[in-house]
């Protein structure tokens, strides 16, 4: 993927989405393929991964990546704002549903899966830990571990948080499978399955001919003891894979 520079983004005409450069980082990946399948052409945006990152923060206000800024609109640097931003400038494709009590469960469920305290959240805390534990952590991890909340309180509790968000979105598919349907929520594909099939790949990542992440980042997402792996149950499995075959274009470029 060809990237431009912070510098040169802030004038860029049209979509700019801001990306971890070089490694297919969830919460973009998300992004990518959410506006993949509204058909919005961006302009992806260098961002380190870890780094300081200081153009992007007087750009944004802030360091992290992915972030969506559109013509002369405000950045949109929350999973939400991007994905309602999304909704406004693609409505034909919708991926938040107009019934209410459907867009209630839409955006429930993505804040469950990657929200703060969601499950990419709480699998982040875990793949911090094995750097935070050393007795002098590389700076970089320690800038990472204070801006998502990393402590060793943080970390023994992320793993039954992530068992029991496993388990919400696992009986949410069985009950919807049971009914005829194939997503989280309704019988249309919303955010929900876009976010579920991009988070799925911090615990279970696609093979490497599908997506050919570094090394070190596979041998990282793929280190969760067997009650980590467990979270992304059969059926959990069978609907990131689902995704990926329908709507999510392989192998993955980043």
């Amino acid at each position: 993927m060809q990237y431009i520079s912070v510098e040169e983004a802030v004038d860029a005409p049209g979509m700019r989405l801001v990306l971890t450069a070089g490694v297919p980082g969830p919460w973009g990946e998300a992004a990518k393929s959410m506006f993949a399948y509204k058909g919005i052409e961006y302009t992806p945006v260098f961002q380190e991964g870890a780094g300081e990152n200081e153009a992007l923060r007087q750009w944004t206000g802030q360091t992290s990546a992915p972030v969506a800024v559109y013509q002369e609109l405000p950045p949109a640097c929350h999973w939400f704002d991007v994905l309602m931003l999304a909704e406004r400038i693609a409505p034909q494709k919708p991926l938040v549903p107009l019934d209410s009590a459907e867009r209630v469960d839409v955006l429930g469920l993505s804040a469950l899966i990657a929200g703060m305290d969601g499950f990419g959240w709480h699998r982040r805390l875990q793949l911090l830990a094995p750097m935070m534990q050393l007795d002098e952590p590389p700076q970089t991890i320690v800038r990472m571990a204070g801006k998502y909340g990393w402590s060793e309180q943080a970390h023994s509790a992320a793993i039954g948080r992530l068992q029991a968000i496993s388990a919400e979105l696992d009986g949410r598919l069985a009950r919807q499978q049971q009914r005829g349907s194939d997503y989280f929520v309704g019988d249309q594909v919303s955010a929900a399955d876009f976010y579920w099939a991009n988070m799925a790949g911090l615990v279970k990542p696609l093979p490497h001919d599908d997506n050919p992440m570094p090394d070190y980042m596979r041998n990282t997402y793929e280190s969760g003891d067997a009650a980590t792996l467990a979270c992304v149950t059969p059926r959990l499995e069978a609907h990131r894979d689902r995704m990926y075959q329908r709507y999510i274009a392989l192998p993955l470029v980043f």
